[in-house]
């Protein structure tokens, strides 16, 4: 039986919860794997064929390839994991956030130092304003 998401209504946001933790398993150990020098110049060398170790999906294997960290999320990544690709990447986790923004990461700096995201379009479906 399925369980009562009340949070599935929020626009742009999705929960990690134990459905997306079982549908992006592997593509969380994959991300873990990166936590070893090893696996990181293994990657490195040939992000294919590292992740056709891996027994992912090929939308979550095309997903990484692409850095499209949003996708990723959708396929059951964490971003907690996901951070691995990008520190391998030697990417800092504010150009990961703002890359998922579409901004920059001098924008994406501006705006967290101006105090945030607008709340407008980020509540629940129906909710009164």
């Amino acid at each position: 039986m399925a369980l009562d998401k009340p949070y599935k209504d929020i626009p742009g946001t999705t929960i990690f919860d134990a459905d997306q933790a079982r549908k992006g398993y592997y593509l969380n150990q994959f991300c873990m794997s990166l936590m070893k020098a090893e696996n990181r110049e293994r990657f490195k060398a040939n992000e294919r064929a590292y992740l056709d170790e891996w027994p992912m999906t090929e939308e979550q294997k095309q997903a990484v390839l692409a850095r499209d960290l949003n996708r990723c999320i959708e396929l059951g990544g964490n971003i907690y994991f996901l951070a691995k690709i990008g520190a391998t990447d030697g990417r800092s986790f504010q150009f990961m956030a703002a890359s998922m923004t579409g901004m920059t990461q001098e924008e994406y700096a501006k705006m967290m130092l101006e105090g945030g995201r607008s709340p407008e379009g980020n509540r629940y479906i129906g909710e009164d304003k």
